[in-house]
């Protein structure tokens, strides 16, 4: 690979000592929603109208309180769309839209005859400021980008006398990540000289990593230096708007956080032009995951990632955090026992704070459940025994559980592929429970005699009809002297448990013994009845089926 044609394209930034790097996130910053601006024009098929009001309506209900709603120059659609929500009163009054317009009078003249009739708006205007943009696309010097960039704040000025909303500003100096933090600063301060904000009417400072061309650190650091160099600091909202173009988009805005950023640009999912925008989900998530409240409501992941894929027609990756579909999924079997052990431990000290080595949240909190554990070929036993507990109710002891799980190791190297919970349970029917091929009770009466139980049985040994009677310090006794008689085996019980079956749909009882022989060889088998008696009996009948 040809790595010499590639080189720095960021300025070193003149950053002489940092304090992000000691700081922690303790509160959300503003988020704002892009969705139906960078995210929609990055859609296959741009959304409709109706579409887009259905989506707006969807991110005021998960909480966001500053919306871009669009480019209204750019399209027909996009200033249709902005004058469908104010004409027909769809913004709720704690609601602030923002709209995007270029530092070009034409485009600036078009946004503000959109927005006429709005209650609270940010106007969001821009012009590029990096080296490459300003020799190469525009053929401009420093001065000249300045110019521009004023001259859209001037008539800004001018026109806001044909507004009677609540009218804010934004200021993005486009390609921010590829300008020399002095220019940066420099063409930002020009602009707030400019708008002359204040602390009870903000000015927007957008600082966005229109492409993303550093490690986060650096992004940090540009961000830092920019939070100590711009003017009337107090009057400044300072925002980061996060390209994902090296993956480190979510990264790069908390590290952004931590340097002085108050405000988050971002989208659902990380939708977006190229390879997206910061995903605020995550974020969100992620603060949430320490205890911070994300002023966001996410607590049904799974509808808004339903949503999301109807009106962006987009897919969400199996492996996305949170939302995806493996999300709370483990296939290793050491991260199966231990997601067990600590979710077991988590409800039996009713503990008051999450724990968990694998799930940083507890995915019920996101209406996601814990059973989509997935069994192949590298899972262990602790898996196997959730979906046996949780999905079905069986209890199964842990030596009879070492068993069980190498067999369903087995299946799914045979099958290359996962186990299905209903596939690993009928493989446990199959291999433990009511077995009656070689040995079959066909009935049994007993009766208690001071602390002796006489019993009589029907059963057939390779289709050998025996009828025993025998005596015992209880029926399971009884019964295992009269398999004893009949098969000829000297078997010992040396393990017996059972428990009420909770998860079948009528009262029934389960039963586990093991068997063992002279030998010491073990053999285990289940027994599920309505009566406690005979699932302990049909689970001796089928330990016995296993070794005969």
């Amino acid at each position: 690979m040809n790595y010499q044609k590639y080189q720095k394209a960021y300025s070193p930034v003149p950053l002489t000592k940092r304090s992000w790097p000691d700081r922690e996130i303790t509160s959300a910053p503003t988020w704002c929603s892009v969705d139906l601006r960078d995210g929609n024009q990055a859609l296959f098929s741009p959304m409709m109208l109706e579409e887009k009001v259905e989506f707006f309506n969807f991110l005021v209900d998960l909480g966001f309180k500053e919306i871009e709603i669009g480019f209204p120059a750019a399209s027909e659609t996009e200033y249709q769309f902005t004058r469908h929500l104010i004409e027909n009163n769809l913004i709720p009054d704690d609601v602030t839209i923002q709209v995007l317009t270029q530092s070009r009078e034409h485009i600036i003249r078009k946004t503000v005859e959109a927005i006429k009739g709005a209650k609270n708006v940010i106007i969001h205007f821009y012009n590029s400021t990096s080296e490459l943009q300003r020799r190469v696309v525009f053929h401009m010097e420093k001065q000249e980008i300045i110019d521009l960039a004023i001259s859209g704040a001037k008539l800004l000025k001018e026109l806001e006398e044909e507004l009677d909303g609540n009218i804010r500003y934004e200021y993005s100096p486009e390609s921010f990540t590829c300008t020399e933090m002095e220019f940066a600063a420099e063409i930002c301060n020009a602009v707030i000289d400019e708008l002359e904000p204040s602390p009870d009417k903000k000015l927007i400072i957008n600082l966005p990593s229109t492409i993303e061309v550093s490690t986060p650190n650096i992004f940090a650091d540009q961000i830092e230096y920019m939070s100590n160099h711009l003017k009337r600091r107090d009057a400044i909202s300072i925002s980061v708007h996060a390209h994902n173009d090296r993956g480190t988009g979510v990264a790069a805005t908390e590290l952004a956080l931590l340097a002085g950023a108050d405000r988050v640009e971002g989208t659902l999912f990380g939708n977006g032009e190229r390879t997206g925008n910061a995903d605020i989900v995550v974020i969100a998530l992620n603060m949430f995951s320490m205890g911070i409240d994300p002023k966001l409501e996410l607590g049904n992941i799974t509808k808004i990632a339903e949503v999301f894929k109807k009106f962006n027609k987009l897919p969400i990756h199996p492996r996305q955090p949170y939302a995806g579909q493996y999300a709370y999924t483990a296939f290793s079997g050491s991260h199966q026992d231990a997601i067990k052990k600590s979710m077991d431990y988590y409800k039996s000290h009713d503990a008051a704070h999450w724990q968990n080595p694998y799930l940083p949240i507890d995915p019920s909190d996101l209406q996601r459940n814990y059973e989509p554990i997935q069994i192949n070929s590298q899972s262990g036993k602790g898996g196997v025994d959730y979906i046996m507990e949780t999905k079905f109710g069986y209890s199964v002891p842990k030596q009879m559980l070492q068993h069980f799980s190498s067999i369903i190791k087995r299946l799914s190297d045979d099958k290359h592929t996962v186990m299905e919970p209903q596939e690993i349970y009928e493989a446990f029917k199959k291999e433990y429970v009511n077995l009656d091929a070689r040995v079959k009770l066909n009935n049994y009466t007993f009766h208690v005699d001071g602390e002796k139980a006489n019993m009589t049985a029907k059963l057939s040994v390779h289709g050998v009809e025996h009828e025993i009677s025998k005596s015992g310090n209880g029926p399971l006794d009884a019964m295992t002297n009269i398999l004893r008689e009949a098969t000829g085996r000297q078997v010992e019980i040396v393990s017996y448990t059972e428990h009420a079956l909770e998860g079948s749909s009528t009262s029934k009882a389960v039963s586990y013994i093991a068997l063992s022989n002279p030998n010491g060889e073990v053999y285990w088998g289940a027994g599920v009845h309505e009566n406690i008696n005979t699932s302990s009996i049909l689970a001796l009948f089928s330990a016995m089926n296993k070794m005969i």
